[in-house]
């Protein structure tokens, strides 16, 4: 359903930066109109009037009836700036619509539901696309634009042409991503350290086997009895 909120303007003559100053030290904004078949007009619009309209609205989505020295028009926004430092709106751009036009905008898209992938995968929901591109009568303008994704799986995804708009042409990609559930991401364990042997360093021997020890007392034996031999002999 269009939300359409309205909003006080009035004509400005005088352009530039010290104009600008001027509206801002008396708590407005410049502000500009234009549209088909329309000038550019430059406006002046009181700043409490427009935050408190545009509160809780989305607002490329949101029609204005814009009141411009006791005349409405119907608008939408197409551009808002803010000040560098204080974030508060210092301009904003309407373009005028006409009812039975369709027009080009940007709505909202939220995502319904808990992903079974989130629930009982341990995913995370990663949503890629949050504004949807479409081509739709100013009556037909949707607040926002809504997608379940209750049933989306891990590594599951949806796609612009998942989604359906009533009375709206979507202008988007319809292969282009929505939102996707992405896996939990798996640790690997640490590899254990392998100590190699250095190159030409033969182990300590601890103890010799008992064979060998066993040989050597032979061995010792046996050169001592002849030595004794031969000392008899001489």
């Amino acid at each position: 359903m269009t939300t359409t909120v309205t909003l006080a303007a009035e004509s400005r003559h005088g352009t530039g930066k010290g104009a600008a100053r001027q509206l801002r030290m008396q708590g407005k904004i410049p502000a500009v109109i234009y549209g088909r078949g329309r000038e550019p007009q430059p406006l002046a619009i009181a700043l409490s009037d427009l935050e408190k309209s545009l509160t809780g609205h989305a607002t490329a989505s949101t029609v204005i009836d814009l009141s411009i020295d006791g005349k409405t028009v119907m608008t939408v926004i197409r551009e808002v700036q803010h000040h560098p430092v204080r974030r508060v709106i210092s301009h904003i751009d309407f373009y005028e619509i006409h009812a039975g036009e369709k027009i080009t905008l940007e709505v909202p898209l939220h995502l319904e539901g808990s992903p079974d992938g989130v629930r009982n995968g341990g995913g995370v929901l990663d949503q890629v696309l949050r504004e949807i591109r479409i081509e739709v009568l100013p009556r037909n303008i949707p607040d926002r634009v809504e997608l379940d994704v209750t049933d989306l799986g891990l590594a599951q995804s949806l796609n612009v042409k998942d989604i359906h708009i009533e009375n709206a042409t979507i202008l988007n990609d319809p292969e282009a991503t929505v939102c996707s559930v992405i896996p939990p991401r798996v640790e690997e364990e640490p590899t254990p350290a392998v100590v190699e042997e250095e190159e030409g360093v033969e182990p300590e021997l601890i103890r010799k086997p008992k064979g060998e020890e066993e040989g050597e007392g032979e061995g010792e034996g046996e050169g001592e009895g002849k030595g004794k031999g031969r000392d008899k002999e001489e």
